[in-house]
């Protein structure tokens, strides 16, 4: 609902579909001051009622040049703050992770929905890649990618990426119902993958570019995607995945100590 209302926000603001809103908000009012007794005449609702319809004939005939804005398409990470991935999360049955540490996507509130989520049902499926930590000189580049290429800085990219690893170690030990896998990749691709539910038709993949120069990490362009919405670019997507998942080598075991308690 909160979705519809921010839809029609956008195009009053960029002046799209003002008829059809300016009559169809007319209507709403006709109809309900109708059943107030004979307060609105009957020549004013027949009126009222055949612009709707002539405006809503009329708007189909008429094709969408624009399309919406490329605003509506592509966000940064702020856009979380009104749709959060927590409630996505804990519904979900299958999730797809690739991030070059997913430092901030395995907080700790992620990491308890996850447990609370998919991995608490038989069916349930989690998989996530990282960096190979071993791999100094992919650990090298990304931190000239993601970390020295920053206006602002808040994290440290080997710190971020290891405190990783003893997590994803934590949770493969975790008694749940659901699958839990990760594995290490020895490069950084330049983007971030989440995949919601892929195999579903209502699957939806959010994908984040890297660039080469960002004010902050939250900066960051993303796209998101929806099985419906292009089944071409969803599946090229969900593909990257899997080929990832392909490269990726399971770990083989770690020195890098115990899991501080409150990580996860």
């Amino acid at each position: 609902m909160s979705s519809g209302w921010r839809r029609i926000g956008r195009d009053l603001k960029n002046r799209r579909y003002v008829d059809s809103y300016s009559v169809a908000f007319i209507t709403f009012v006709l109809a309900v001051l109708s059943l107030v007794g004979e307060v609105v005449p009957d020549r004013l609702r027949w009126a009222a009622l055949l612009a709707g319809v002539g405006i809503l004939v009329l708007r189909i005939t008429i094709p969408d040049s624009r399309g919406g804005t490329v605003d509506e398409l592509l966000s940064d990470r702020f856009v979380f703050d009104a749709n959060p991935l927590a409630e996505r999360l804990k519904n979900a049955k299958e999730i797809w992770i690739f991030a070059p540490t997913a430092v901030n996507l395995l907080s700790a509130h992620h990491c308890e929905l996850l447990r609370t989520g998919p991995l608490s049902r038989p069916d349930g499926v989690v998989r996530v890649v990282v960096l190979d930590p071993a791999n100094n000189a992919a650990v090298q580049l990304a931190t000239r990618q993601l970390d020295d290429s920053l206006d602002y800085p808040i994290q440290d990219f080997s710190t971020s990426l290891d405190t990783t690893v003893r997590l994803l170690g934590a949770v493969t030990a975790w008694r749940t119902s659901g699958s839990f896998e990760h594995r290490l990749l020895d490069y950084n691709p330049g983007f971030s993958l989440i995949a919601i539910d892929p195999s579903t038709r209502n699957g939806r993949l959010i994908v984040e570019f890297h660039g080469f120069h960002n004010e902050a990490t939250s900066s960051r362009m993303h796209i998101e995607i929806a099985r419906n919405q292009s089944d071409r670019w969803y599946t090229y997507w969900t593909d990257q995945f899997n080929r990832i998942w392909e490269t990726a080598s399971p770990p083989t075991g770690g020195n890098l100590g115990p899991m501080p308690r409150s990580a996860c």
